[in-house]
């Protein structure tokens, strides 16, 4: 599993974390990704989406059956 949002493509960020006495060391900052079923192209797939597009409705989820 690529380490990446499927729909705005959000991936990891590398930068730095400081420390009290500013000496800095490499990081990646990570977007919070979840698993969600989604419908695409008709199929119902699991994937990983940030959370900026599950609350902002970008994905479609399938409708329950029952």
């Amino acid at each position: 599993m690529a380490y990446k949002c499927e729909i705005c493509g959000k991936k990891p960020v590398a930068g730095f974390s400081y420390s009290h006495s500013n000496r800095a060391s490499k990081r990646l900052f990570k977007p919070n990704l979840q698993k969600q079923k989604v419908q695409l192209n008709g199929l119902v797939q699991s994937v990983y989406l940030c959370t900026v597009c599950i609350k902002s409705g970008k994905s479609v989820r399938p409708l329950k059956k029952g």
